[in-house]
């Protein structure tokens, strides 16, 4: 084997903190050990932290000629090469046979890791110390509150350093022994929204029930509690008192009975012939005379537990012995309560403005056919389902999902406006004011094109990919968070509202649509052909249905019964913001999406309960106002 060089002795070397410690090192023991990972990791040489690292990772080495410690690695099954820990210095090679392992245990392994906690949160990569602060908040410990404290003052990362911070008041409210320091601490979470936070204050205020008299005089109370209530059933009030030793256990029925078959002598039991123990009068008379002998445990027939246990006093005693700890602890987790309360309304509020968003997106093809043409379109769903299978052919066309989202809107528009317009052609024309006919005529066509979707797609739903810039969610905290998806819906139902207000204030087709709105005849007389403007109004109504489409599909899933998700509340949000008026369509949306929603966060284990309650709603709501939030004069409303 080659000859290597021993590694410099000069003084405060880590090998001279090794040989000094080598005794307790080659030991390992986790009741030991603990003095020499502490003069290791507070050495302050360089190299302290690579034997700590080697150490735990089981890579250190003792040659057995001379107690010396290395790191190696393995040249072949029987030969290692050396480093020094001081330098890392290549050392030769060695033979297998002539050195010893060290294998530190879990219990050492994790000692290790916690004397390395000073190292990694000063380590100059800061992902490094980022990746330390968040091994601590998952799996901290006392001896972490230390080093993490003393890296806080020269930490030059700001959001590292509000890391840290945190994380050390973390440890503090668990670790501390000093009470003020502990409710500086607590007091410092006040109002945060952080699920660590309340993960450190829960265990902080967990309470168990005892006996107020087996309590010392200074022990941490939190209430009174009543035995029979919820929180202390009888029974149990009644095992704490017999386990306290304060009354005798009460032999139960069966242990009665027990005690009566062994004590059977010539056919009688404490005076009573065996034949007559057939009452439970009998078997207790026995019973009571084999007390009266001495031979069974004693037992009051008169026994009541509630009569029992009315005269002990028992408490709700906190597990934390200090009552400024937890009295701040509460109320701080009051200030979290009232802070997560109104961070969870803003979520539901974001929930519902998104849902709003998606059901004006839906109704407001809708909104146009209906309002300007009194038209009562059952297919207006599956228009929808049209532009969503659109943009997923446009997918598999352009694999840019990007690229292939910018290209589907004006593709679903064109397809569903064709549509719109032969629909009209074919079959609206012919049934104008007729609506039952128009109903029972569009919602054949809906069956239709349900089928035909399946025949093409299958009725399996297909995937339509949003932008990887879509992805994640905005996260505002640990509790208030929406979506991307969501809020791109929402933009583009603000930039629809901005088109359609353009088409219909600036464009000869939204000055027709207007006039043969509020008079057709009138309109006809001036030039207007309303049968021209009822046919581009439907096909204009239908082509936004699928741009509808694509962007619902972003968001839920495509089939060819998605249209049929869609088609009740769109109609319900025209109906409730008033026939024909934008503005109306938009309040109805804000006002079903909100309403649906709040139904949802009171009754969550029933979503179907939601639909049914809104529905009811809306119907007491055209009770009294039967024209909608705004109501629009001309032929939609009836003139």
């Amino acid at each position: 084997m080659a000859a290597f060089a021993a590694p410099s002795m000069a003084q405060d070397t880590i090998q001279e903190v090794l040989q000094e410690h080598r005794a307790v090192i080659e030991k390992s023991s986790r009741k030991t050990i603990a003095p020499a990972i502490d003069a290791i990791a507070n050495s302050g040489l360089p190299s302290a932290q690579t034997v700590l690292q080697k150490w735990q990772s089981k890579e250190m080495w003792q040659r057995k000629e001379d107690g010396l410690f290395f790191y190696a690695e393995e040249v072949d099954s029987k030969t290692y090469s050396l480093f020094d820990f001081q330098d890392g210095a290549a050392l030769g090679e060695a033979a297998k046979s002539d050195l010893k392992q060290l294998k530190p245990n879990s219990g050492i392994r994790a000692m290790i890791g916690a004397a390395l906690v000073q190292f990694q949160l000063n380590d100059p990569d800061p992902v490094r110390r980022s990746e330390a602060i968040l091994a601590i908040q998952r799996d901290g410990e006392a001896s972490h509150l230390a080093p993490l404290r003393a890296s806080i003052a020269g930490e030059s990362d700001p959001d590292i350093k509000a890391l840290k911070e945190v994380t050390e008041r973390l440890l503090t409210i668990s670790y501390d022994t000093d009470d003020a320091a502990r409710v500086a601490a607590i007091q410092g979470f006040n109002g945060a929204l952080s699920l660590d936070a309340r993960a450190a204050l829960n265990p902080v205020l967990t309470t168990k029930i005892a006996l107020k008299d087996a309590l010392p005089d200074d022990a941490n109370i939190k209430d009174r509690v009543i035995a029979g209530s919820d929180a202390l059933p009888f029974e149990d009030a009644l095992a704490m008192i017999v386990d306290a030793g304060l009354i005798p256990a009460q032999p139960t029925v069966d242990e009665r009975k027990d005690a009566l078959l062994a004590n059977i002598t010539d056919g009688q039991v404490g005076g009573v012939a065996v034949a007559d123990l057939d009452t439970q009068e009998a078997r207790d008379r026995a019973y009571m005379a084999l007390v009266a002998d001495g031979k069974v445990p004693a037992w009051d027939a008169n026994y009541s537990i509630e009569e029992a246990v009315k005269s002990t006093a028992f408490v709700e005693v906190y597990a934390e012995p200090s009552k400024a700890v937890t009295d701040a602890a509460t109320k701080t987790i009051k200030t979290i309560d009232r802070a997560v309360g109104l961070n969870q309304t803003m979520d539901l509020a974001l929930d519902g403005l998104s849902l709003a968003s998606i059901y004006f997106l839906a109704a407001i093809g809708l909104a146009i056919t209906f309002g300007v043409m009194g038209v009562i379109n059952m297919a207006h769903g599956e228009f929808i389902m049209m532009g969503a299978y659109t943009g997923y052919v446009v997918q598999q066309i352009i694999p840019d999902y990007t690229v292939s989202i910018i290209v589907a809107i004006p593709a679903a528009f064109m397809v569903t406006f064709a549509a719109g317009v032969a629909m009209e052609r074919l079959i609206i024309r012919w049934l104008y004011n007729r609506p039952l006919e128009t109903l029972l005529a569009s919602f054949g066509v809906a069956i239709a094109l349900q089928q035909i979707a399946k025949n093409i797609f299958g009725t399996q739903a297909r995937p339509l990919t949003s932008p990887a810039w879509l992805d994640g969610a905005l996260v505002f905290n640990d509790v208030l968070a929406i979506s991307y998806i969501r809020i791109a819906i929402f933009v583009l139902a603000g930039v629809f509202l901005a088109v359609f207000l353009f088409i219909m204030k600036k464009t000869r087709l939204g000055l027709e649509t207007r006039a043969v709105t509020q008079n057709p005849r009138m309109a006809a007389s001036m030039g207007i052909n309303p049968d021209r403007v009822n046919m581009l109004t439907f096909g204009l109504g239908s082509g936004i249905a699928g741009i509808a489409g694509v962007a619902i599909g972003l968001y839920a899933k495509v089939t060819s019964e998605m249209g049929a998700d869609y088609i009740v509340q769109s109609f319900m949000t025209v109906v409730v913001g008033g026939v024909g008026n934008i503005w109306g369509t938009l309040l109805g949306a804000l006002g079903i999406g909100f309403l649906q929603k709040g139904i949802e966060w009171l009754n969550p284990s029933n979503t179907l309960a939601a639909q049914t309650y809104m529905i009811v709603f809306i119907i007491i709501f055209i009770q009294f106002r039967p024209k909608g939030i705004i109501a629009l004069k001309g032929r939609a409303a009836g003139d």
